[in-house]
């Protein structure tokens, strides 16, 4: 049965592409490759990303992590800064066998995971500002004298600022200054007396722009696997390379406006407008046939929560397509994390294969 819109679709091949490109790439540079999952929360999609069986990964919850575990995974990095009030949940995942670690910037929380006995890694400031200490800070060595050598795992770096890069040269830059920080904080740290087994670095810009990744051990990256407008404006994919995208179904027009309307709001989309700091701004989505490429110019240009408008890029010379009522088009998305994250499931298409439904994990 045709699903109902909107609906989210995942084009199978394009996935599978995305994750056999990554996964070559990293494996010819050294480390292991750690994906993200709070990009999909679907065992089913890092199923695909792991080449097929349950593997390391990276989650952004813990309920990702105990849905993963149910599954299988029992190597996984909590890569937030953890709460203490949460560490009763990691002891509980921890006692079923899975090899869970968390992460942390301060001396507060290596007391409050040193006292639970729970592996750590020290997440490092390289250049978002958002989390980590400071390469150079004396906390450094302060933090992991109260975890001790047998509790800090390693170290840990996200490059954020490799987002708003948008050459080749640049990326690069900022991979190898990705890699530069975290390789010397932890060589600060071995030299300190703790061993520092793990250097884990990652985004998916300069996972895919790395050209050395001497002293890392893993790649962390999550957006890869379905890319978005985001990561085309920054240059490390093309259009083609969307894997996910929302099917809506055309509910009327005002054409005094120049709008086509949608049963596509920001419930199904997200707000998200990421690419309004770009060359290229693509409001809330590129708009495609259901079947199809892209309708050249034509954006979806506002929401409401459940109405979405399409109209002309600003400037085009091109005339509004007249789409029936009742036509089903898709939206390729500014951001596939927050697109994602206000569905349910995935409707899977392609690959030769007959439609599946694949189940998303919710909640924190």
């Amino acid at each position: 049965m045709t699903p109902p819109t909107p609906h989210l679709r995942l084009d199978r091949e394009v996935l599978r592409r995305n994750a056999d490109r990554l996964r070559a790439r990293i494996t010819a540079l050294g480390p292991v490759l750690r994906p993200h999952v709070k990009t999909s929360k679907s065992p089913r999609v890092a199923e695909v990303l792991l080449g097929g069986a349950p593997g390391p990964i990276t989650v952004s919850t813990l309920r990702e992590a105990e849905v993963f575990a149910d599954a299988g995974y029992d190597d996984v990095l909590y890569a937030v800064g953890i709460a203490p009030s949460k560490l009763d949940r990691v002891r509980a995942l921890r006692e079923r066998g899975v090899d869970l670690v968390v992460l942390l910037d301060s001396v507060e929380q290596a007391e409050a995971v040193a006292g639970q006995g729970v592996p750590a890694l020290l997440e490092v400031d390289c250049d978002g500002h958002r989390g980590g200490v400071p390469p150079d800070s004396p906390a450094v060595l302060e933090i992991a004298g109260v975890l001790g050598g047998d509790l800090l795992r390693g170290v840990l770096t996200h490059a954020g600022e490799s987002y708003f890069r948008y050459t080749p040269e640049e990326l690069a830059l900022a991979a190898e200054h990705e890699r530069a920080t975290a390789v010397r904080v932890a060589e600060a740290l071995r030299a300190g007396g703790f061993p520092c087994p793990v250097v884990s670095v990652g985004s998916t810009p300069t996972a895919h722009a790395a050209r050395d990744l001497t002293g890392v051990t893993e790649v962390r990256a999550g957006n890869y696997a379905f890319f978005d407008l985001v990561m085309a404006g920054v240059g490390v994919c093309g259009l083609a390379d969307l894997a996910l995208s929302v099917v809506v179904t055309v509910i009327g027009h005002r054409r005094e406006r120049g709008w086509i309307m949608t049963d596509g709001g920001w419930m199904a989309t997200s707000r998200d407008r990421g690419t309004g700091v770009q060359a290229v701004d693509q409001a809330y989505g590129v708009v495609a046939l259901e079947d199809g490429g892209v309708v050249p110019d034509l954006l979806m240009v506002g929401a409401s929560q459940e109405h979405g408008v399409l109209g002309m890029r600003e400037g085009s010379a091109r005339e509004l397509p007249d789409f029936p009522v009742g036509t089903r088009l898709r939206v390729l998305p500014v951001h596939a994390c927050a697109t994602a994250a206000q569905h349910g499931e995935y409707h899977v298409v392609g690959g030769g294969r007959a439609p599946e439904v694949w189940a998303r994990v919710t909640g924190w």
